[in-house]
C-alpha cells in the first residue's frame, strides 16, 4: 500500500489562499458571493486531495460540480453545464468505486499516513490513441456548441472535451490526466476572463478558482510522477 501526507505545505497554502481571497474579493466587491465561494472552496478542496491520491476528494467533488454546473448555465456555458451535471456528477461515485478497488482507503494508514490511490502511466500506444481522440473530440464538440450559440465554442469545446477524458484517466488512476488538467485550467482561466469582461455574475471568483487549479495541476503532476514510478 502507497502512503503519502495527507497534506504539504503547498496543499495548505492553496486552501488557506482560496478562503482569503474569496474574503478579500466580498470585501473589495462590497457584496458576498456565497455560490460562487462554496464552488471554488469545494473545488480547491477537491483537487488538493486528488493530487495527494485521497480518495475524499470524491466528497468535495460532488458539491464542486453541482455548484458549478449551475454557475455555467446563468453564464451560458452549456458544454460546462452538461459536462458537470451530466458526468462530473455520476463520475463522482463511479471513481470513488474505482479507487477502492485500486488501494485508496477511507481510513488512514496503521502509520498515521493516508492510504492513496495506486496511479499508473500510460503505454506510447495508448498516448497516441490519447491524443488523436482528444483531437477529434475538440473538434466535434466545437462544432456542436457553436451551432447551439455558445459564446465560446472552441474553449468551451478544450474544456468539455479534455476533462471528460481527464476525470475518465482520473478514475483509472492514471498519471497522465495531468498533463490535461494542466491544458484545461489554462483554457479555463481564460475562458472565464472573458465572462469578467462581458460582466458575467459570479465569474471573477471562477478565475480565481482555475488559477488555484492550475498551480495545484501543476502539484498533481509532480506528485503523481512519483506516485506512478512506485506503482510501475
Amino acid at each position: 500500500m502507497q502512503t503519502e501526507r495527507v497534506l504539504s505545505a503547498f496543499d495548505i497554502c492553496l486552501i488557506i489562499g482560496i478562503g482569503v481571497t474569496n474574503i478579500l474579493y466580498s470585501v473589495f466587491s462590497g457584496s458576498v458571493d456565497v455560490l460562487g465561494s462554496l464552488t471554488g472552496i469545494a473545488g480547491v478542496l477537491c483537487v488538493v486531495l486528488v493530487a495527494k491520491g485521497s480518495i475524499w476528494n470524491y466528497l468535495f467533488g460532488l458539491i464542486n460540480v453541482s455548484l458549478y454546473a449551475y454557475v455555467s448555465f446563468k453564464a451560458g456555458l452549456y458544454g460546462d453545464t452538461a459536462l458537470n451535471a451530466l458526468y462530473y456528477v455520476p463520475m463522482q461515485f463511479i471513481g470513488w468505486w474505482q479507487w477502492r478497488r485500486r488501494g485508496a482507503s477511507v481510513s488512514g494508514g496503521a502509520d498515521g499516513h493516508a492510504a492513496v490511490v495506486k496511479a499508473r502511466r500510460m503505454t506510447p500506444r495508448q498516448l497516441l490513441l490519447l491524443a488523436a481522440v482528444c483531437i477529434a473530440g475538440i473538434v466535434a464538440g466545437a462544432f456542436v456548441l457553436e451551432k447551439l450559440g455558445d459564446p465560446q465554442p472552441w474553449k468551451d469545446s478544450v474544456t468539455t472535451v479534455l476533462s471528460i477524458i481527464a476525470q475518465f484517466l482520473m478514475a483509472l488512476a492514471f498519471m497522465e490526466q495531468w498533463a490535461l488538467w494542466i491544458i484545461t485550467n489554462v483554457v479555463s482561466v481564460i475562458m472565464w476572463s472573458v465572462c469578467v469582461a462581458h460582466g458575467e455574475p459570479h465569474s471573477e471568483l471562477m478565475v480565481v478558482m482555475w488559477v488555484f487549479y492550475l498551480a495545484n495541476s501543476i502539484n498533481g503532476f509532480r506528485v503523481w510522477r512519483k506516485l506512478s514510478k512506485i506503482a510501475s
